[in-house]
């Protein structure tokens, strides 16, 4: 058992602690989430995986000593946490509302923790290895045993560092997003149907995401970050061929509708390009993110030609592609009109906008005869 003097306060109705540790105790009361898949492909946890070079940067520092290191670390408590307000008059200076007290902190060695790295990790992580691990840290802690709140916490703090922006997006999904700023927010649902697409059994992304949780080892994944932002741009744009089911003021987005079409889609390119679609991204152009993109724009245009209410929408699609199913060099040859090679074509804004153009005028040009 760890005890510390804390000062409590409330944030609405979750209880806050200040309190000050050696640095090399934070291990034996903390745990660190870092994202994972469970057997049942659930997400667990939102740490990113140890930044080696960033946790030897600090410990070298602190090794140096004595050194300042007034960084809080932040922590989410579970509910079995004890705090123990003093006893006595409040003196005059007492800001209302604070109390101060002790803390009982459960502290095992190897088992459950009684608390979660919520912001801080690469600096417990240097405490624990440093010579002078026993550095008092300051320590701010929520009372929270919702993961879902520790998953919204761990996104806004981090968010004015360099975190990876798949793994923000992995997150999402598993998160309330009643609380996030709108510019997190906006990505969600492209999130949650890019899981959708990577589980269902009827997709041809089934299997195929490669996600921050849960690298695949097989050569064809798929990047998530392009399949995130086809969608996404398939809702924000004008003419997007998903917006009309984005909703509007208090009606929800239809997603299961979103979710139809894109398989639709989709199944219907990797039945018109079969060869190029079960290639990995570095042999093929149309499963490169690149590809992903571009085609994404051409559905758009596809959309407005036939009715998304379609019985058969993927043989609507079908239909549509098969005038340039010949056309494009996914894998082999020559681009038509820009005479590129199939694989001199990147993920660059520029790539993306000549790829876009040519498949859109392929496409066009076929209306026309």
């Amino acid at each position: 058992m760890m005890i510390v003097s804390a000062l409590k306060f409330k944030q609405g109705d979750t209880a806050i602690y200040c309190f000050a540790v050696p640095g090399n105790s934070l291990t034996k009361i903390a745990d660190l989430s870092r994202v994972k898949r469970s057997n049942k492909d659930q997400l667990e946890g939102f740490q990113r995986k140890e930044i080696q070079q960033h946790v030897k940067q600090i410990t070298d520092y602190l090794d140096k000593g004595p050194s300042l290191f007034p960084n809080a670390i932040i922590l989410a408590l579970a509910p079995q946490v004890r705090f123990v307000k003093s006893r006595g008059p409040k003196g005059e200076e007492t800001v209302l509302g604070i109390d101060s007290g002790r803390l009982h902190l459960p502290a095992k060695e190897g088992a459950e923790k009684v608390a979660w790295i919520v912001d801080g990790q690469q600096r417990s992580l240097a405490l624990a290895k440093s010579n002078h691990g026993e550095l008092l840290v300051p320590v701010i802690a929520f009372e929270s045993g919702s993961l879902d709140t520790q998953r919204q916490q761990f996104i806004l703090v981090n968010r004015a560092k360099p975190l990876s922006q798949r793994l923000v997006n992995e997150l999402l999904p598993e998160t309330d997003d009643a609380f996030l700023p709108r510019d997190l927010a906006v990505n969600k649902i492209p999130s949650e149907l890019c899981n959708l697409l990577h589980k269902d059994r009827k997709s041809p992304f089934f299997g195929r995401v490669n996600r921050t949780s849960a690298k695949l080892e097989r050569a064809d994944a798929i990047n998530d970050s392009a399949i995130i932002q086809m969608i996404r741009d398939r809702i924000n744009l004008p003419t997007g061929a998903l917006t009309h089911f984005k909703g509007f003021s208090s009606s929800g987005a239809d997603t299961n509708s979103m979710h139809k079409v894109l398989v639709a889609y989709w199944s219907a390119v990797a039945e018109t390009f079969p060869e190029a679609w079960d290639l990995s991204p570095e042999r093929s152009r149309l499963t490169h993110s690149v590809g992903i993109r571009a085609m994404g724009s051409l559905m758009d245009r596809m959309s407005s030609r036939i009715s998304l209410k379609d019985k058969d929408l993927k043989a609507a699609f079908i239909r549509e592609l098969k005038s340039i199913s010949s056309l494009c060099a996914w894998t082999t040859g020559h681009w038509p009109l820009i005479n590129a090679p199939w694989n001199s074509i990147e993920m660059t804004s520029r790539g993306l906008t000549q790829l876009s153009s040519v498949i859109n005028t392929l496409y066009m040009q076929s209306e026309l005869n």
